[in-house]
């Protein structure tokens, strides 16, 4: 699969080589560790996009950000230990559920006394806290090493929708994405140019979602939104199953430059990916379908 040609495009993004992020490749960087939703599905059928849930990386005027940590962040933990210095990263989780935090008890970074990290979450439904959530996750029998086995610094922030964190001069707003789920959307701002993360994107959006979202989609850059899809268990491909179109009809509306859509469902293979593409692409031509790698430059 080629990268996505912007060239006739207005957008500000451009697809890049898979390197490290880092001041070397350019200011604002994005780059997709995990793309897979609801569980890891590693075979054959997937190696081309790719089987880890979801983890988004961006480097930004020199900041270090993550945003949710599914199985991905075990392999961007393992890139982020050959460069070989102190690191300070803040890591966003748009909610608690399993597929967004099962990579972070194998984030190697976080055993590393040296190393800082700013964790920022909502409340789940059960208004555990994010602290909360990651604990319990590696308590026995469920995990060998509790959550105290990390040295790293770690301080919690617990955030609301519509909540604004400000990192110098980089800033995050955030808006309420799916309030059965308690998730949370980021929109990331950086001088005139922006990326949005959201994710748990539903068919049937009430008002108060579709505001926020909305609002904080609008004119952006980069939007990185989930298809909708049914249960498992009701799965089945149909022509009739348009599960990206409120994804679509959300850039279409917001006046979004480039839209990517993640979190595939665990039975896509790479086959049935590569005609969503081409489907979503007859729809928004500036779309194009997140792979595991793919590193994408935004204000160039």
């Amino acid at each position: 699969m080629s990268n996505f040609d912007l060239s006739s495009s207005p957008s500000h993004i451009t697809a890049q080589p898979i390197i490290p992020l880092s001041d070397s490749v350019g200011e604002f960087m994005v780059k997709f560790w995990g793309v897979r939703g609801l569980i890891p599905t590693p075979s054959s059928s997937t190696h081309r996009y790719g089987g880890n849930t979801p983890c988004v990386e961006m480097y930004v005027a020199g900041k270090r950000l993550i945003f949710d940590g599914g199985t991905g962040l075990r392999i961007l933990g393992k890139t982020w230990q050959q460069l070989q210095e102190p690191l300070e990263a803040h890591l966003f989780f748009t909610n608690s559920q399993s597929n967004h935090i099962q990579g972070f008890p194998f984030f190697a970074p976080a055993f590393v006394k040296e190393n800082s990290f700013h964790i920022y979450g909502t409340a789940a439904s059960n208004s555990a806290s994010i602290k909360q959530c990651l604990c319990d996750q590696m308590l026995q029998p469920l995990f060998p090493y509790p959550l105290q086995a990390m040295q790293s610094q770690l301080q919690f922030h617990n955030i609301t929708a519509g909540s604004r964190v400000n990192l110098d001069d980089v800033i995050i707003t955030t808006a309420l994405v799916n309030h059965n789920q308690r998730s949370v959307g980021y929109r990331i701002t950086h001088q005139k140019y922006s990326v949005v993360y959201i994710t748990d994107l539903q068919e049937n959006l009430e008002q108060m979602e579709g505001d926020g979202i909305f609002q904080i989609i609008q004119d952006t850059d980069l939007l990185i939104a989930n298809a909708t899809y049914n249960p498992p268990t009701a799965y089945n491909h149909q022509a009739t199953d348009l599960h990206w179109k409120i994804a679509v009809e959300l850039a279409k509306s917001a006046n979004v430059k480039q839209l990517v859509i993640s979190q595939h469902h665990p039975d896509d293979n790479d086959d049935c990916l590569d005609q969503l593409q081409l489907e979503i692409q007859s729809m928004f031509p500036q779309a194009l379908l997140a792979w595991e790698g793919l590193v994408l430059s935004v204000g160039k």
